[in-house]
């Protein structure tokens, strides 16, 4: 039997992207009010073996993420920008990804490195250890920090809408606003979780690596961003398929519960767009199947 296909997506300005097997839907509310939809094919890099091979799937997700993200964000950014005649440029955008991707290396890696450093603590593993609580910490308050802020709570709102819409979609109910909305804004394979895994799992990976002069920790802490988030997707990929398990649900609470943080409850109208884009993007890859009969692979 062909496995099943779990969708996802992400919330956009003012909209919701959903990714299906072979295809990404990106729904946005236009400033007057009507959606915008925008259907498009994935390429093969993020539908092929690769994107199905243990570990090597999860580099493939952090590239996906990354390359879709900045896509989609820019679709939607200038959707919202149709009545004032303005546009954003590909460029621009991608300078400020690659600005925010250093910074975040930066302040989730790079200082909580130097902060430990000052405590003077020998024992690899207490440093470690150290380091990483202090990595929590600051992710935790930028999160908090990000709340504050009327554009991204929006944001944030688009994102529980999308949470609810394949929590419902998962449990098999009617893709209509008001048989969604008693569905959680909380997503055991968000994309909050798999940050809070990588967090986690950094600080093992760094204590295998131990205490070594400063560069060369700091050059650790880059070059195996991409083995960590493999292992993180690894056991994203885990716990979204064995939730119903009590010690999985144990070891992913964390994460579930700093979703409270990255999603809010939807109004109606969010809904829509969350359910619009996952309607379509079903749809699509439907008649796909219908039309060229194969078999389904998770994501």
């Amino acid at each position: 039997m062909a496995e099943r296909f779990y969708y996802g997506g992400q919330a956009v300005i003012e909209g919701v992207m959903m990714r299906g097997q072979k295809n990404m839907v990106t729904a946005v509310r236009r400033p007057g009010g009507e959606l915008a939809i925008d259907t498009q094919s994935l390429p093969t890099i993020y539908t092929g073996w690769m994107r199905k091979a243990p570990f090597l799937r999860g580099i493939i997700v952090l590239i996906e993420t990354l390359v879709l993200g900045i896509k989609t964000l820019l679709y939607s950014a200038n959707v919202s920008l149709e009545e004032e005649g303005e546009e954003v440029s590909g460029g621009m955008v991608w300078v400020m990804m690659i600005v925010a991707l250093a910074l975040g290396v930066a302040l989730f890696f790079i200082a909580p490195l130097f902060l430990t450093r000052l405590l003077n603590i020998s024992s690899s593993i207490l440093f470690n250890l150290v380091d990483g609580l202090i990595r929590v910490a600051i992710f935790v308050i930028y999160l908090k920090v990000m709340t504050l802020m009327p554009d991204i709570r929006r944001v944030f709102a688009y994102h529980g809408a999308e949470h609810k819409a394949v929590n419902a979609y998962e449990a098999g109910v009617p893709l209509e606003v008001e048989a969604v909305k008693e569905y959680s804004t909380a997503h055991t394979r968000c994309g909050t979780s798999f940050l809070f895994a990588v967090v986690v799992i950094s600080i093992i990976v760094f204590a295998l690596v131990g205490v070594h002069t400063i560069w060369l920790m700091v050059l650790s802490r880059i070059v195996l961003i991409p083995v960590i988030a493999a292992i993180s997707y690894e056991v994203i990929y885990f716990g979204g398929r064995h939730r119903q398990n009590r010690l999985v649900r144990v070891v992913m609470a964390p994460g579930l519960w700093l979703q409270s943080l990255t999603t809010r409850e939807p109004d109606d109208s969010q809904l829509e767009v969350a359910l619009s884009a996952l309607k379509r993007v079903v749809e699509v890859e439907e008649v796909e199947e219908v039309a060229q009969p194969s078999s389904s692979v998770s994501s």
